[in-house]
């Protein structure tokens, strides 16, 4: 998008910073609410109607990642796991008429404070380099360098990202790493910067819980409960991330295990370091502006 045409006021602009504004509020509620016994179900669904709350929608599920777990972690239907000490992820999307926010935060209750501390930095040494002509390579060295500074890896096969209109990801992606091609960054970008850091190998991998997916494409199926959860989902989803929980039909498993095996929507596995090691995350949603950024998620 060239510089002359962008107005950073237009109502697009506006809905990705009112978005921004709902979802800061909720993630610090929400993650007053973490605390040891309390139930992970109970965090979710509360930050989600809450989310409702203050006029926004969801833009995917509250993904409350545990000690290994990266990304992709959302409670199920009738989940009754609870927090222990343990280190917690929040990860929460908010979008207002499909334009999008996204935030993460770290709640350590593990008694690793630094591993905590090392996203955190590394997102704010990667925000004080934004401007427009960066290249995104950069901004992954500077996260990779303070994530190094602590003694931890950054989680490389995971990367920040562009935010479209009801697409959760788009480009450009912000590595968690020096590259040496990456995108040069220009006025009017919406992009989720989110370093991941780790006391593991620095590589996440697919697990096999699956409580997310997504619209892959328009089709038909037979079967009445697939057929309630499809319309639900063009309707109130479109192409943004849902949770088996949001679904009204009966038996919604069974329901998704149908739409999937038709190739009509796709899941998210878990992704998680190897058992044993910890990963933090820190994530803010900026708008690049003339002179730097704007974070809408602060």
């Amino acid at each position: 998008m060239a510089e002359s045409e962008v107005d950073l006021e237009s109502e697009q602009y506006e809905k990705h910073r009112e978005a921004g504004e709902i979802l800061a509020q909720v993630r610090e509620e929400a993650a007053d609410r973490v605390e040891v016994g309390v139930s992970h179900l109970e965090v979710a669904e509360w930050a989600e109607d809450r989310i409702r709350e203050l006029g926004g929608q969801p833009a995917f599920p509250v993904n409350i990642s545990v000690d290994e777990e990266a990304a992709h972690a959302t409670p199920s239907i009738d989940d009754e796991t609870t927090f222990g000490e343990e280190m917690i992820n929040l990860d929460i999307g908010v979008h207002v008429d499909g334009w999008l926010a996204d935030t993460a935060v770290t709640v350590d209750l593990s008694g690793n404070p630094e591993l905590a501390e090392a996203s955190e930095q590394a997102l704010e040494a990667a925000l004080d380099i934004v401007e427009p002509g960066v290249d995104t390579g950069e901004i992954g060295a500077e996260i990779e360098d303070v994530i190094d500074g602590y003694g931890y890896n950054p989680v490389v096969n995971l990367t920040g990202h562009g935010l479209g209109h009801w697409e959760q990801h788009t480009s450009p992606n912000i590595p968690n790493r020096a590259v040496s091609q990456g995108t040069t960054l220009e006025v009017g970008d919406v992009v989720a910067i989110e370093p991941f850091a780790t006391d593991g190998g620095g590589k996440v991998s697919e697990g096999a819980s699956e409580e997310i997916f997504s619209l892959q494409r328009e089709g038909t199926v037979r079967n009445r409960q697939a057929r309630e959860a499809l319309e639900q989902i063009t309707e109130e989803f479109r192409t943004l991330p849902f949770a088996t929980r949001w679904l009204e039909t009966d038996r919604p498993e069974m329901a998704l295990r149908r739409l999937k095996r038709n190739d009509i929507v796709h899941g998210y596995p878990v992704l998680k370091e190897d058992d044993g090691y910890l990963v933090s995350q820190k994530e803010h949603t900026i708008i690049v502006t003339e002179d730097g950024c704007e974070v809408t998620t602060s």
